[in-house]
């Protein structure tokens, strides 16, 4: 039986050398590495995952580390940037901290909500959102060196280039999403209970370039669908909306389905589950490399392609 899609399940991106990807994602940012696997396209390639304790839906940024890659150019038919939760009143934590760590960033407003913008450091744009919390299942990392009264509560949203509107509005209405606002040409839309974690921009630069997907960049947004029978019964109604629809990929800790939207953006359905502690222990999230059952055999040729990284635990800072 088909479920209406609940929000962001997680956003995957492209970065450069693996180690620094970690590095700042776990220690500056206070993410939790929570798997540490391949691409199963390219195995010759580390998938990374980052989320909040245990990988709950609606956290997980992911990457492909491709060191070797050259850098990508934002613009039409991609992600413009994906933004982050954080509590009320954390922007001041946060523009010290990220300032202390040597990325500096810019404040601003956007429907009556603060915003701070700044990039990773392969150049992905990101936001870190200040608003009033709600209840919610997001489970900030309990030996992040940010403090749990700061620390980001999992996406706020993600911001689509878009040269035109109507056919990806149309899209998203087909998704179950309904416009909640606009602020000149930025068009806002929730679906499910809406708010963080549940919403996505639309941002209509009718003059821009098309992007390249590749350092830097936003590889695919994926969408929350709660299990295998309403991620098929999803596919079967795209499907009859002439949307080109993957079957269902197995990826271990979830299932997925692919389409782009018509704008280009490549768009993701994935199952709640069956969650990241389905091969190791919730404790040991990201401690060692994980491989499907199909790559097992391969593992030894994996790891000496592989570049060695460390993963830092780290120590806890006394920061206002």
């Amino acid at each position: 039986m088909e479920q209406p899609i609940s929000g962001i399940h997680h956003v995957t991106a492209i970065a450069s050398d693996p180690q620094r990807n970690l590095d700042f994602y776990t220690e500056v940012l206070g993410l939790r590495l929570v798997k540490r696997t391949v691409n199963f396209d390219d195995p010759g390639t580390y998938h990374l995952y980052f989320g909040d304790e245990v990988g709950t839906p609606g956290s997980v940024l992911t990457f492909f580390p491709w060191p070797m890659a050259v850098r990508g150019s934002s613009g039409v038919g991609q992600v413009e940037v994906t933004s982050f939760s954080i509590p009320e009143n954390s922007l001041n934590y946060w523009e010290r901290r990220l300032l202390s760590a040597g990325m500096p960033a810019e404040r601003g407003k956007r429907f009556d909500e603060e915003v701070l913008t700044f990039i990773d450091p392969d150049g992905l744009k990101l936001e870190l959102v200040s608003h009033p919390q709600r209840a919610g299942a997001i489970q900030p990392w309990k030996d992040a060196s940010v403090p749990a009264e700061h620390a980001i509560r999992g996406f706020y949203s993600v911001t689509l280039c878009e040269q035109g509107y109507e056919s990806t509005v149309d899209v998203l209405e087909t998704m179950g999403f309904r416009e909640a606002g606009q602020q000149g040409n930025r068009f806002r839309f929730d679906v499910g209970e809406g708010g963080p974690g549940a919403r996505v921009d639309i941002l209509c630069a009718s003059e821009a370039s098309y992007g390249n997907v590749a350092v830097g960049i936003v590889h695919h947004v994926a969408w929350r669908v709660v299990d295998d029978d309403s991620q098929k019964s999803w596919r079967r109604r795209l499907v009859n909306r002439h949307l080109n629809v993957t079957p269902v990929i197995d990826r271990c800790y979830f299932h997925s389905i692919y389409f782009r939207e018509p704008g280009g953006v490549l768009f993701e359905l994935a199952t709640d589950r069956p969650g990241f502690a389905i091969d190791e222990p919730s404790g040991k999230l990201g401690e060692a490399l994980k491989l499907p059952s199909w790559l097992e055999p391969s593992r030894k040729r994996i790891e000496q392609v592989l570049p060695p990284i460390e993963l830092h635990k780290p120590a806890k800072r006394a920061e206002a």
